[in-house]
């Protein structure tokens, strides 16, 4: 880095990655409250589940629909946690490499002779390679959900 910088300037660019870290942020409390509604939903799928196999030992049992159903959609459900889960862990290492950019920001100032500028570029691109992941990850999980909703429908008909 160079060193004609005031320190105003350095500020600026140890904080430009902290907007990246916002964004990141966002997406994360997003994706994260969806992460937890799919399992919360696999868990009550696999409580009805359970509850119908243990009645399936007394006559007159007729519910093998419902469990073929239920299994179903956990398995659907199953996927799509995969892709939230996937999606939560993009964006976490991303918000790590923003981090992570900055502190070296900060670093290559503080320690002179300190030639970080290709490092701190790879990081930089690194972490929005990460957010792109994570965008592609929940961009299958809504085509993913969207699959389960219209199985829901179609089996409804």
């Amino acid at each position: 880095m160079e060193q004609g910088f005031s320190v105003i300037q350095i500020i600026q660019l140890i904080l430009a990655p902290a907007v990246m870290i916002n964004a990141c942020g966002l997406l994360l409390l997003a994706t994260s409250s969806k992460y937890s509604s799919v399992l919360n939903r696999i868990r009550l799928l696999n409580d009805e589940k359970r509850k119908l196999f243990r009645k399936a030992g007394e006559k007159n049992f007729d519910e093998n629909q419902r469990l073929e159903s239920l299994a179903r959609q956990i398995d659907n459900l199953m996927t799509r946690a995969r892709f939230v889960r996937n999606s939560v862990m993009c964006y976490t290492i991303a918000i790590a490499l923003f981090i992570v950019t900055s502190l070296t920001i900060g670093c290559s100032f503080l320690i002179r002779g300190l030639e970080s500028d290709s490092a701190i570029m790879v990081m930089f691109l690194v972490g929005l390679i990460a957010v792109l992941s994570g965008i592609g990850f929940s961009f299958l999980d809504a085509k993913k959900g969207f699959e389960i909703v219209q199985f829901d429908v179609q089996a409804d008909e």
